[in-house]
């Protein structure tokens, strides 16, 4: 891990990104390939009904994907942590636990979708002339769920097992081998849609065997049955690791949702009938989504550079990323504007014939809904590069406000005022107010960049010692924001004369990550809860986790061989299994927290209560992100005290008898 930081901190801009965008374009494009394929023969052997009935379809295939993502980037994030934590037997089961999950959820949406099918299609938009393609399409595909589910959460965690190579290999077998037997099965068979899905069920089961073979050949971890048993604490953190992948895919199930019952509504009221708009807009939709997959893969190939040059404090090269991202982003969404302006047509005739209406409403849906799609190529790198600095709130609002906030209103608003073609002006409406909230916010962040530096406080604790303990031991401390904790601790390292660890555990991670003082001090043991939305597109682990694993490594290392006090930094977690540590809680009521924050932090009494319940917040959230425990939960800890019931001198003084008393008892 240290030498790739070196690399992100001072290889060749250009060098980095095609060293990571590359695979990551190529896996993005595969996928979208994948579905257009099918569309592209079917049009041809079927006709545009039969295109229109894959596409009502579709939004099933996309919740399969969403939580097949959702287990398999949430199973790699957990890999990554817990490698970099050194505990493979944890990291095993967190993805055995992921594959469970994806086998259980994927048998469950098989047999729910056999049985509910014509009811499902129903509120995807699904006509009475799409209504029999689709059923016939729809059921082979279901029984295709598992091998696409489990094949796609594998897929995830190969890459994560440092082995790219062989997840792309199986994702581009699938995807040739479904071009073969499409017009296979369509033409020579004259199977029609039942044979485009028994193409791709095959194809996905190919990658499914693939990916199941690898199982037994993963480099990082050995995995036995014990470890596929679904355990609740970390099913849970696998999938709060992957949730940020499910809401992006989620988000795209609404759309289509609301889009085909509204196309078919208006639709049915216009010369083009239901069907026209519903095929056209989703064959436009798939492939606006090539577009997109290139500069989704660009930035996210970039994520990684930026979050370590970000945590490094390195923004010039930050700088220098970011316009090299938009740049190329820029670059490739304009060749797609002046292709959806000028050939319309002839893209549209890709994927088959139609009438005089099928052919016009195509040209109006390419020249209409993707009229502003140039402003993907800000929009789309301003939401990955608020994921990779840690912006967590800023990268949600991105993430959302195109597709969830803008477009579905819009088209509900529009639709109602000027019908069909208010569904397609929709498209526009959305991709520029995304536009100019991506735009404010980033420039926003570029004129700060590097200018919210905070006079570092990274100084070692010069505490006495003159050990008066007769045995080694670690003290923990935990501790509520105001509380007092850390004066506490500090004093009962001074009386017990042995070492505090606290603030000099920044200059060590920052010597050995790279990371600055001044970005670790703000940033570690404060996570909110919007913070998993950072890690969608990580190549391994972001710097928050980063921060955890270095920090955790110090800890465990001091705990082998000192006598000492250690402040914060889920200490108490970390060293648990530890025979000689005392776990302590300092917490203390409001009031006093809020005098000792004025008296010693400045503040006047307003913004002290917000700190107070923010900071508090934040060390929650940090502590039940890499414990899956609650932080104020008693039985994590030895000895919780109030602060101010005996005041923090004697409450120091307490602690120091108890700690004692435990060392002869023991």
């Amino acid at each position: 891990m240290e030498n790739e930081e070196n690399i992100l901190g001072r290889e060749k801009i250009g060098k980095l990104m095609r060293k990571f965008s590359i695979p990551c374009i190529i896996s993005l494009l595969v996928n979208s390939l994948y579905n257009i394929v099918d569309q592209i023969f079917i049009g041809w052997g079927v006709g545009y009904l039969g295109n229109g009935a894959t596409n009502v379809v579709f939004p099933l295939t996309m919740i399969c994907l969403s939580f097949a993502l959702m287990f398999g980037d949430g199973s790699s994030a957990f890999l990554s942590l817990k490698l970099g934590e050194k505990k493979k037997e944890e990291a095993a089961k967190g993805v055995g636990n992921g594959i469970a999950l994806s086998i259980i959820i994927s048998l469950t949406l098989c047999i729910a979708t056999l049985i509910f099918l014509p009811q499902l299609l129903a509120i995807f938009g699904c006509t009475e002339a799409l209504k029999d393609f689709a059923l016939h399409y729809g059921y082979i595909i279901a029984i295709g769920f598992p091998f696409m589910m489990i094949g796609t959460t594998l897929n995830s965690i190969i890459r994560a097992d440092g082995n790219p190579k062989y997840a792309m290999t199986s994702m581009v077998t699938g995807a040739i081998l479904n071009t073969i037997l499409d017009p296979i099965f369509i033409f020579v068979f004259k199977m029609g849609v039942e044979g485009a899905a028994i193409a791709t069920v095959i194809s996905q089961g190919v990658t499914f065997l693939m990916n199941i073979l690898y199982i037994k050949k993963f480099k990082s971890i050995t995995l036995n049955k014990e470890q596929f048993k679904l355990k609740l604490g970390v099913a849970r953190k696998v999938t709060t690791l992957g949730i940020s992948s499910f809401i992006t895919q989620m988000s795209f199930v609404f759309v289509m949702a609301f889009e085909n019952n509204l196309l078919a509504k208006y639709g049915s009221e216009s010369k083009f009938g239901s069907e026209i708009p519903i095929t056209v807009l989703g064959i436009v939709m798939k492939i606006s989504q090539i577009l997109n997959s290139i500069i989704i893969g660009i930035a996210a190939g970039a994520q990684p550079i930026l979050g370590y040059n970000y945590g490094a404090g390195k923004y010039d090269r930050v700088k220098k990323t970011l316009k090299t991202v938009l740049g190329l982003s820029l670059v490739i969404s304009t060749i797609a504007f002046i292709l959806f302006q000028t050939i319309p047509d002839k893209l549209i005739s890709i994927f088959g014939s139609g009438d005089e209406n099928y052919m016009e409403f195509a040209c109006l849906a390419f020249r209409t809904y993707l009229l502003l799609c140039i402003c993907n190529g800000i929009q789309i790198p301003s939401g990955i590069f608020f994921q990779a600095i840690g912006k967590s709130i800023k990268s949600a609002i991105l993430s959302l406000s195109r597709q969830i906030v803008f477009l579905i209103p819009a088209m509900v608003i529009l639709g109602g005022t000027f019908g069909i073609m208010g569904v397609l002006y929709a498209g526009p409406f959305a991709d520029g107010l995304a536009f100019v909230i991506a735009g404010i916010l980033l420039i926003g962040e570029i004129k700060h960049l590097g200018k919210q530096k905070i006079t570092s406080q990274a100084l070692i604790d010069d505490t006495s010692t003159d050990n008066q303990l007769d045995k080694q031991v670690v003290i923990t401390i935990a501790r509520e924001y105001g509380s007092g904790g850390r004066y506490v601790g500090r004093l009962i390292a001074d009386k017990l004369g042995i070492k505090l660890y606290d603030k000099d555990f920044i200059i060590k991670v920052a010597e050995e990550t790279g990371l600055s003082e001044e970005y670790i001090e703000e940033n570690e043991q404060k996570r909110n809860a919007l913070a998993s939305l950072n890690s969608g597109y990580y190549f391994g682990l972001s710097n928050a986790d980063e921060l955890f694993v270095k920090e955790s490594e110090l800890i465990e290392q001091v705990a082998k061989t000192e006598t000492c006090v250690i402040v914060g930094r889920c200490a108490d977690f970390i060293l648990k299994d530890k025979p000689n540590v005392i776990k302590v809680f300092i917490y203390s009521d409001e009031k006093s927290k809020m005098e000792r924050a004025t008296k010693y932090y400045q503040m006047d009494a307003k913004k002290a209560e917000k700190e107070i319940t923010r900071i508090d917040k934040l060390r929650a959230n940090h502590y039940k992100y890499y414990t899956s425990k609650d932080w104020k939960d008693i039985g994590n800890y030895d000895i919780c005290l109030n602060s101010d019931t005996l005041g923090v001198e004697k409450t120091a003084d307490m602690i120091c008898e108890m700690v004692k008393e435990k060392i002869q008892i023991t």
